[in-house]
């Protein structure tokens, strides 16, 4: 298999592979908006767990937005990328200002995504962390972190896809990285979907609402 129809179907191939949690109570599953959120609902819901979402927020340079010199989680986690932020010697006035603007997009987003529902709590449980594929793996390095923080028993990153390197340097940080289609020659996420049209706010807002966990 070299791609997938779209990211429902990329998270039944995702389910597949972590069948040895299905029905666990000590585990929670975590999407990485909005992409991740359509392969982890499978997940869930093929595992009858609970599905939340895990927000971060790139910070970037002012001026090359594209271009990451850290980036803010859930939780008032921010990781710098000291590199990028010493090489353009970049103020802490411009960092802050960043940061304040992205903090405010994160809490729409956790409005927007969750409503008002606490945070569970993660002490003691194995999260399976979800996202539609690995890039460069800024976005899953800072979420790690951050959930570390939080202190679960384990931490499972589980993609569609992923680049061979990438997927090599990711390993480490994690207790284990689940990732069926793994590339060398990786240019984009989107070339290994059929479908890869954009996620929606009220998509994601959707299946954060319906139920994953079938009790009897």
């Amino acid at each position: 298999m070299d791609r997938y129809a779209n990211r429902f179907a990329a998270g039944k191939t995702l389910a597949n592979e972590l069948k040895a949690y299905l029905n666990r109570s000590d585990v929670i599953i975590l999407a990485l908006p909005r992409g991740g959120v359509p392969v982890a609902f499978e997940v869930a819901k093929a595992l009858k767990i609970p599905l939340d979402v895990f927000i971060v927020r790139k910070l970037g340079v002012p001026g090359h937005e594209e271009l990451a010199m850290g980036a803010l989680a859930m939780g008032n986690t921010i990781v710098f990328n000291e590199d990028v932020v010493k090489s353009l010697s970049i103020s802490k006035q411009a960092i802050d200002d960043v940061i304040k603007e992205e903090s405010k997009e994160l809490r729409r987003r956790e409005i927007a995504y969750r409503g008002q529902k606490e945070f569970p709590i993660l002490n003691g449980k194995t999260v399976i962390l979800i996202d539609d594929g690995i890039a460069t793996g800024a976005t899953l390095r800072v979420a790690i972190k951050a959930l570390r923080q939080l202190n679960p028993a384990n931490i499972i990153v589980a993609v569609p896809v992923a680049s061979i390197s990438t997927y090599e340097k990711m390993s480490p940080l994690v207790d284990k990285l689940i990732c069926p289609l793994k590339t060398r020659d990786f240019y984009a996420v989107g070339q290994y979907y059929d479908d890869f049209s954009q996620t929606t706010d009220e998509e994601v807002f959707s299946l954060l609402s319906t139920p994953t966990t079938h009790h009897s």
